[in-house]
């Protein structure tokens, strides 16, 4: 199978190296020329591309408003699958355009702290989670080579859900968290806590440092859930506060107690 990936970071590199480990075609296309230059050296990618021509399947490794962008614009073969892998996806979907590919929107949910080509890695999906979003004009065959290749890339896990329900779960489990990580870091005991510092420290500040201009783009396309996260933490947050202000150990406990149990319900089907 012809693939084409365009966008060579972390995610993007990680599919070409995947799929041409699984004995794809795989072409890379990017916007500057070094990510092109290092594909190629370290074999993630068989050849550079300038375009889709002869594609079977098309993966957008792209921040969302630039994918927004090229399925309007972008010039795909008549019948390829085109995927892309953004963190929102209600935006993208209603960016596809009538122009006879077939659209499939993918989130892999791997990553690390670290961004670029040089953090990717042909193994970076072992074990991963994948979700992918399903919409009334879905096409079938399209969605079945999605998963097969979802399968060569190492996914463990294939979620399928609506645009609307992905965007929903992923203001809580990937964007909230990232906010209270970055949020959290900015205590004025940070700069000093050097040897006070624990898993819990580490497992809370590990995503703080992600690029500010990405993050706040998927932050503001999924505002709304988002800030409904927002503030339901924020008022989970209010009730340490009461409880610690009225000095209610009892209190404390409740609240605590109520956490933990919600934790091992997840716990439990994870």
């Amino acid at each position: 199978m012809k693939i084409v990936v365009y966008g060579l970071g972390i995610i993007g590199a990680s599919i070409a190296a995947s799929l041409k480990k699984a004995g794809h075609l795989v072409l890379g296309k990017n916007r500057s020329r070094e990510p092109i230059e290092y594909a190629l050296k370290h074999g993630m990618i068989d050849e550079e591309t300038a375009d889709y021509e002869g594609a079977d399947v098309v993966f957008l490794a792209l921040p969302p408003r630039v994918v927004m962008r090229e399925l309007k614009e972008g010039d795909f073969p008549q019948g390829c699958i085109v995927s892309d892998i953004c963190g929102v996806k209600e935006p993208v979907e209603r960016a596809v355009v009538k122009r006879g590919y077939r659209y499939v929107g993918t989130h892999p949910m791997a990553g690390k702290e670290t961004s670029g080509i040089r953090s990717a890695s042909e193994t970076l999906f072992r074990g991963a989670n994948l979700v992918i979003t399903l919409g009334e004009k879905t096409d079938v065959s399209a969605l079945d080579t999605v998963r097969a290749l979802a399968k060569d890339m190492g996914f463990g896990r294939v979620i399928e859900c609506s645009a609307a329900e992905h965007d929903r779960m992923i203001a809580l489990t990937s964007q909230l968290a990232h906010v209270v990580a970055n949020a959290y870091v900015t205590s004025p005991l940070t700069e000093s806590c050097v040897g006070f510092t624990g898993g819990s420290f580490q497992d809370m500040t590990r995503v703080a440092p992600v690029d500010e201009k990405v993050w706040s783009e998927l932050y503001m396309l999924n505002r709304e859930n988002l800030l409904a996260e927002i503030d339901r933490i924020g008022a989970r947050l209010e009730k340490f506060r009461e409880a610690l202000s009225a000095g209610d150990e009892t209190a404390l406990q409740n609240i605590q107690r109520e956490g933990k149990a919600c934790f091992e319900r997840f716990f439990k089907k994870n």
